[in-house]
């Protein structure tokens, strides 16, 4: 009688079994660093649903591999990480503009974080990803994160595309600059709301009634933010004062002959502005060339503040009256949330304030 070979019956494996299986091998193979993607990026890897993912991170954490916990990232566990010699966690340090058209103060404020972050061990590499369609963008910004397993991002003027990006794949991240409302992420800025205000407030003490406000069409929270400060600052006078004022924002392009032209416009209207407060340093130069050519006498005729700072304002002559940022403050404050950021996977979606100082300078007087 011939003997049979027992028959092995075939083990049913479930889906949460093989997803799980498929993120364990990508953490042993070093895939992440220290954190799993959100669940929603997860279910697009493994084109899986949500219950799916969410059983095979409970199979994941019973087996240890992972720290589930609520309101955060799911962590994993050290013991299972895939360690690399001499690699540290990369800091992405994100740009959307040029680096032409950053201010000197910017780049030396980048400068001292990046030897700030350095001191403590922690690289930075930068990506400048300009303004382009929203997914070659993302594409650009994809593929540099995963070149340089870069751990969490440091976001300088970036667009609500990018910063969308980092909110919806659950990627740490700190924006420097104002945040949309409609955007959870943690944020350090300059008040210029307060500055816009402030400076509408000089104006209006040193006896002028028309007020410009001259800023690039950008779109962005720290901008807007401005000019509503600026009409702010003007209502609340002129809910009060017997003499009332007038307050206009004239946005150009970023161009310099799209910026003469709204100029001419400004001052070719029958109630041209006696004051203007002009945002970024590079305006700045073009409205005072103009204002001379046109032959205007500042502050004598016409008033100027530059909402931001530059080094070459106060060796002008007369000085040029502006905001300065407590610049190492900011940078402390900065490299302070980048390393709580490095170290605990995750920042509060709260945002930070630094409030300038005013410079006096020569060219916002009392008018005549």
């Amino acid at each position: 009688m011939q003997r049979q070979s027992p028959i092995v019956i075939p083990q049913r494996i479930l889906l949460p079994d093989q997803t799980a299986a498929g993120i364990r091998q990508a953490i042993e193979q070093g895939t992440w660093s220290d954190y799993l993607p959100s669940e929603r990026r997860l279910c697009e890897l493994f084109q899986v649903s949500r219950p799916t993912i969410r059983g095979a991170l409970r199979a994941l954490a019973k087996a240890g591999y992972v720290d589930i916990g609520h309101g955060r990232r799911t962590r994993l566990l050290a013991r299972h990480r895939r360690q690399e010699d001499g690699q540290g966690r990369v800091v992405g340090l994100v740009v959307q503009e040029e680096l032409a058209y950053i201010s000197s103060n910017v780049h030396q404020m980048v400068s001292r974080i990046q030897l700030l972050l350095a001191e403590h061990g922690i690289p930075v590499e930068m990506l400048v990803c300009l303004a382009s369609g929203a997914r070659a963008q993302r594409r650009k910004l994809e593929a540099f994160l995963h070149q340089h397993r870069v751990f969490c991002c440091v976001l300088l003027s970036a667009s609500d595309n990018v910063k969308r990006w980092f909110v919806e794949h659950s990627f740490p991240a700190l924006v420097l600059g104002s945040c949309d409302a409609s955007i959870p992420l943690p944020s350090i800025d300059i008040d210029f709301r307060s500055i816009s205000h402030h400076a509408a407030g000089v104006f209006l003490r040193h006896g002028h009634r028309r007020l410009a406000m001259i800023m690039r069409n950008t779109n962005k929270g720290g901008d807007n933010v401005s000019a509503e400060g600026f009409e702010e600052a003007v209502a609340r006078w002129n809910a009060t004062a017997r003499e009332p004022a007038s307050a206009v924002v004239v946005q150009h392009n970023g161009t310099t002959r799209n910026l003469i032209a709204r100029l001419d416009a400004l001052f070719n209207s029958p109630t041209p502005p006696t004051a203007l407060l002009v945002v970024r340093p590079m305006y700045v130069f073009v409205v005072l060339v103009y204002l001379l050519q046109r032959g205007l006498a500042v502050p004598g005729q016409v008033a100027l503040i530059a909402r931001d700072q530059d080094a070459v304002f106060e060796i002008l002559s007369p000085a040029v009256a502006h905001y300065q940022i407590p610049q190492e403050t900011f940078v402390h404050r900065v490299t302070r949330l980048a390393l709580k950021l490095v170290n605990d996977g995750n920042l509060k979606a709260k945002q930070h304030l630094v409030v300038p100082e005013f410079i006096e300078g020569g060219t916002c007087r009392v008018r005549p």
